[in-house]
């Protein structure tokens, strides 16, 4: 790593400690106080909201891990992990439910869903799931040139233990009946005699 880059983390990680000393009051007597009100509302945003910091995302071609909420865990449920859509044609999108449920002791946060691929996206709540609430997450499949048999994953990103929740999207695409033939390679050229 480039000395730079060493020192700029570094200097990172002293103004993070620096902030949250300050938000849980260690630089009260130096400062004449502060807001209870203001430091309240911090305190409740760490613990609820904050992300745990991610240093590869800055890092060029290092693959980038997703941020995973901090604070306490909880445990969510789903109904079904796993959906197959049967067969459809080329070209049409495949929309799915998949519903769950916060079945731990503290609010349930989703920080992250993603497709394994592009044509594979998830729409999740952005809001904290009380204890015992529900939610939804729900993914569409655009099959346009994805033939044959397809499965898909979506990882959900969430402050539970293990962080990582998986839901798979399967089916078989019809080919595209208009969609050009695949062309074959060229024969060789025969030698001269």
């Amino acid at each position: 790593m480039e000395k730079s880059k060493q020192i700029q983390i570094g200097l990172l990680g002293v103004i993070a400690v620096a902030l949250l000393i300050n938000l849980f009051g260690g630089f009260d007597s130096l400062f004449g106080g502060g807001d209870d009100a203001k430091k309240a509302d911090a305190r409740a945003s760490l613990s609820t909201n904050a992300a745990v910091a991610n240093p590869a995302a800055d890092a060029p071609g290092k693959a980038v891990a997703p941020v995973v909420p901090a604070g306490p865990t909880t445990t969510m449920s789903f109904e079904e992990t796993e959906f197959d859509f049967g067969t459809v044609d080329a070209g049409e999108k495949v929309t799915h439910i998949y519903k769950f449920k916060n079945t731990g002791d503290e609010p349930l946060i989703i920080s992250n869903a993603k497709g394994s691929c592009g044509c594979t996206v998830p729409d999740w709540p952005k809001d904290p799931i009380a204890v015992g609430g529900s939610g939804e997450i729900k993914v569409v499949f655009d099959s346009k040139n994805k033939p044959g048999n397809q499965t898909k994953r979506v990882t959900v990103t969430a402050n539970t233990d293990p962080p990582q929740s998986y839901l798979t999207i399967k089916g078989v695409v019809n080919k595209d009946p208009n969609a050009p033939a695949p062309q074959k390679p060229a024969a060789p050229a025969m030698p001269a005699n």
